[in-house]
Formats: structure tokens, sequence, C-alpha cells
């Protein structure tokens, strides 16, 4: 393999020749080889987005010539384009405050920033500390560039998701507002209910988290920059942080802004502690949402088959022709981890010592992954699953006629304990509801079927 030197303050290194990063990125390789999870490129783009800020901070503050900003903004828009993904090779599991992360990315924006001033025939000699993280630490641009990835990508992955599969329960909701269906309660009857308003349970999940996300993913848009190493802001100009967001907003468009308190916004991430409480509030729904789709889908002959799901693939290796449901475990298998996640989150975020905290790359790593899960889920729960479902209107019509929670209708007329006796007479006997309450006297065959009314029990009266 070629290698050309770098060198840092530890002495020179081989890095090799066909890669942008310098020696503290290939220090990081070889000390950290843990695991096989690669510190999200999400959160690359995030430091892109704040170094292309700061240079623009730094220039407008007297502090980068425009030959440096122009090389370094140069930089960084390549890499937001995703033409350097691969020199960015780094783990998750390395230092907690992401210090070699964002060297990673200071020693490849440094490195294109030189190859485009030799383009231009400039004399300039891009420095990965004293230019491209002036005015800046790990400690605070570690966070900015998480906070920066996740707004991103809640607005751009996560969101449409969630739209999606709301809209199409919308859809169905509306589609079978007509159909009346037994109600179930711990698993067994209940009174009526109409296969609408039941979706319509599902889709007000999805509303209720949709306005959670939106509250929670508000405090995100406070960023750390300005900070530096412990909240005091040493080594950078009093107005860097407001220039900073103010740079990165405009190149985003999104509304971010320093934050009011840098020495909370360093140690603590209680704001993405909510943000993935959020997240495991979805998850939970989502569960439930699969759990109720697969059990109405229970079958085809031996379940409940109230509905029908779309069947994509073969679902057993010796049982020849079963279909399962399996978009329905994909997603609630989700959600267990996503819980999962929530735990190591607050874990984590618990652990701030003194001026900061030390398990950033942890928190980042969970939370994105949650968010990927999720999106995905439910686009793919949406696609291949939500859309076909049907109703299997003959064993709906069945179930509902059968049931003997009808004999709530009763209460009214001739209270809870004769009904009671009727309903329990008609299980033991195995008579229909009707013909229990004739034979109870309580009930003629013409109040029966006044009172019985299915389509009467499902709003209120």
């Amino acid at each position: 393999m070629s290698v050309r030197i770098e060198h840092d303050t530890f002495g020179e290194i081989e890095v090799p020749a066909d890669k942008y990063w310098g020696a503290q990125t290939e220090r990081s390789k070889r000390n950290f080889p843990v695991g096989k999870e690669r510190m999200p490129i999400e959160v690359v783009y995030g430091f892109a987005q704040l170094k292309r800020g700061a240079a623009l901070a730094n220039h407008e503050l007297g502090k980068l010539s425009d030959v440096r900003k122009d090389a370094i903004v140069h930089a960084c828009d390549r890499i937001l384009n995703k033409e350097l993904d691969e020199h960015f090779p780094l783990v998750v599991w390395q230092t907690g405050s992401g210090t070699q992360s964002n060297m990673n990315v200071n020693e490849v924006v440094s490195y294109v920033a030189n190859q485009y001033l030799e383009q231009q025939n400039e004399k300039a000699d891009i420095h990965p500390n004293d230019d491209v993280n002036k005015s800046q630490s790990s400690n605070d641009t570690f966070p900015t560039a998480m906070h920066v990835a996740l707004y991103t990508e809640i607005e751009t992955k996560l969101e449409p998701a969630l739209k999606s599969l709301r809209d199409t329960f919308k859809d169905k909701e509306q589609q079978f507002q007509d159909i009346i269906k037994i109600g179930r309660t711990h698993l067994q009857d209940a009174t009526p209910i109409r296969l609408g308003q039941e979706i319509s349970g599902w889709r007000y999940m999805l509303d209720k988290c949709e306005t959670l996300l939106h509250e929670s993913k508000a405090h995100i848009l406070n960023l750390a920059i300005g900070g530096t190493a412990v909240g005091t802001g040493i080594n950078a100009h009093p107005e860097f942080g407001d220039k900073v967001a103010k740079f990165i907003s405009e190149n985003t468009g999104y509304p971010f802004v320093s934050s009011e308190n840098k020495f909370h916004a360093l140690t603590s991430h209680d704001e993405v502690v909510q943000l993935h409480g959020t997240l495991k509030a979805l998850a939970a729904d989502l569960t439930k949402i699969a759990n109720d789709v697969r059990w109405l889908a229970s079958g085809p002959r031996a379940g409940l088959a109230e509905i029908s799901i779309p069947e994509n693939e073969p679902g057993s290796s010796i049982m020849p022709g079963k279909v399962n449901p399996t978009q329905c475990e994909m997603l609630t298998m989700v959600g267990v981890q996503v819980m999962g996640n929530d735990a190591a989150v607050g874990i984590a975020s618990s652990q701030g010592n003194f001026e900061l905290n030390v398990y950033k790359p942890v928190i980042m790593h969970n939370t994105l992954q949650s968010i990927y899960l999720l999106a995905d889920g439910m686009q793919t729960f949406n696609d291949n699953c939500a859309i076909g479902i049907e109703p299997i209107s003959e064993n709906i019509d069945n179930y509902l006629n059968q049931s003997l929670m009808l004999v709530t209708a009763l209460n009214p007329h001739i209270g809870y304990e004769k009904a009671a006796q009727i309903a329990k007479k008609a299980h033991k006997e195995g008579l229909t509801l009707k013909e229990s309450a004739i034979q109870s006297g309580h009930v003629t065959e013409e109040q029966f079927e006044a009172w019985i009314k299915p389509e009467d029990m499902v709003d209120p009266k």
C-alpha cells in the first residue's frame, strides 16, 4: 500500500496515500479497532455545515482571510455533496467528546482546501487546528454537529415517513367507517365498534407523536457552538457562536441558534433525552399498532381473520402455502431496539462530569439509529402492509352477531344484573343472546329487536 507521512504533536505516522485524513485520524483508527459501528456520515455532514459556518463567521469577524475562507467553504461543500464519504473511517467507540471525529473532519477539510488552493495557484497552507478549527473546541463542535444532524434527519426522513403511514390510516379510517365489528378489551369480546373508529385510534397515535416530535425537536435547534473548551468561549469572539448559527441556518434552512447557556450545552444532553423519549413513545405506539394488525389478520382459518394484509413472501421453509405477518414482526423488532436505545441514551446523558459529558458518540449513535429504524420501518410497513389492509366482511359479521357483549345495550332497560344473567345463560347453554334473553322473561322478541342494534351502539347517544 502506498503511504505518505503525516505528523501531529506526537510525531510522524504513515497514512494511506489515497486518503485525505491526517495523523490524528490515523492514530484513532489504530487505537480504537472496536466494533463495526462507524461514526454516522450524517454527523460528518453536520460537522461540514459547522466548519463552513465557522469559516464564514471567522472571516466576517476579521480572523480568516478571503482565500482561506473560500478554500474551507469549498472543501465543506464537497463533503456536503457526498463526494468524500470514504475519508471518514472512524468508529463510534472512541473518545467520549468526539475529538477524533472533529479532527477527522478538520484534517479532511484542510487537505481538500489545500488541494483547492494549489489549483488556484494560491500560496496558503490551511491548518486543521489553526484554520479549520479556529475559535472552536471538540467540546462545542461535536454537540453542535449532533444537533444539526439530528434535526436534519428528523425533518428529511422521520417526519415524512410518519406522515405517510398516518395518511394511510386516515384513508382507511374513512374507507371503513361504515363497517361495524366487535370490539375487544383484555383480548375478550366487548361492545361493537366501527372498523374506521378502531383505525382512527392508530391514526391519532401518529398525530400525537407528530405533535410531540415537533415540540421536542425545537430544543435541538440550540447549538453549543461558541462555548469552546468548557463553556467560557475562550479563544473565540463573543459574537462567534451567534454568527455560526446564523450561517448554518442560512445553508440548511433550519432556524438554529447558539445556546443561551454554553455550560449547559457542553455537559448536558437533556434535549436529546427528551427527543429520544418521543422516539420511544412512537416506537411503543407502532408496536401496539403492528400487534393489533397481526392479531386481526391472524389465521387464515384458525385465527381472527377480520382483516387481510398483503402476502409478500413465503412464510415457512417446511409448511407449503404458509404466509406470515412479516411486516408486523419487523416493526415490533424495531420498537424493541428503539426502547433499548432509549435506555442507553438516558444512562449516557446522566454521565456528565463537571464541564463535559463524555458519552456523546454513543448518544448520537443510538439516537440516529432510532430515527433511521423508525423512519425506514414506518415507510416499509406502510408500503408493504398498511396500504393493503382490507376487511374480511364475512368473519367480521359472524363475530359481531355471535358476541354476547351486545347484551350491554340491555342495561338501560332491564339493569346490569338481569343483563348479566342473560349473557351467562347464553354462554353456559350454548344459546344465542336473543334466545337467552327471551327465555329469561325479562325481554320480549320485539324489545330485543328494538334494543339490540349494533349500529346504534357505536356512537354516543
